[in-house]
């Protein structure tokens, strides 16, 4: 599974693609990060992260996008940069029929380094052993959108598994409803129109009604 983590940002957002799959050894694809200037206009500042983020998803065709889920911070100007940042990565992977995902940095954390807590240099440190890389990923975004996407290579097998469970488990429930019905109804489960209370069956053996 090829998956695209990207860690949403105006000035810098990072993009890094990992293949692989859990239990398996984890792949680095590509990793680097689109950057806009601080004093550009913020429409073309969007307009930039954009097609950088497109132009990486037509050439390196990931299976899926996981993107960092952005919380409320106390510079609202900055949270607000950080979310249309990754509105856009979700917006460019639907356009492409690519399924989203969005991880918390505390699950990106946990799955890389076993703690949710953990520094920016543990996640880097710890997403350079996983991948198996000979320098680290620098800078940190480029590591944190590593780490989403290894977050999800582990995490996204276990989440279709219970979604493919569910989906499942609705439709034995819905078909024990429908045989149900089917049953107190008088009908066979595939459906058709009830047979009316009273009635009876014709019998071949008479050769038609009596007048």
């Amino acid at each position: 599974m090829r998956v695209m983590g990207v860690d949403p940002g105006l000035t810098r957002c990072g993009v890094g693609v990992v293949e692989g799959a859990p239990g398996k050894r984890l792949h680095l694809v590509h990793v680097t990060v689109v950057r806009t200037g601080a004093d550009e206009d913020h429409a073309l500042r969007l307009l930039g992260v954009e097609r950088g983020i497109e132009a990486l998803m037509d050439e390196l065709r990931p299976d899926a996008v996981a993107v960092e889920r952005v919380f409320s911070q106390h510079n609202v100007r900055t949270v607000m940069g950080t979310a249309q940042a990754a509105g856009i990565a979700m917006l460019a992977a639907a356009r492409r029929g690519l399924p989203v995902a969005l991880h918390t940095p505390s699950e990106a954390k946990a799955a890389v380094t076993g703690n949710g807590r953990a520094d920016k240099a543990q996640v880097t440190a710890m997403v350079t052993r996983l991948l198996h890389l000979d320098t680290a990923p620098k800078p940190a975004d480029a590591a944190d959108a590593l780490a989403l996407a290894i977050c999800h290579v582990w995490r996204g097998s276990a989440q279709r598994r219970l979604a493919h469970e569910r989906v499942s488990r609705i439709e034995e429930l819905a078909r024990a409803e429908r045989e149900r019905l089917a049953a107190r109804n008088g009908t066979a489960p595939s459906g058709g129109p009830p047979a009316p209370r009273g009635s009876r069956p014709k019998d071949p053996s008479r050769g038609g009604s009596a007048q």
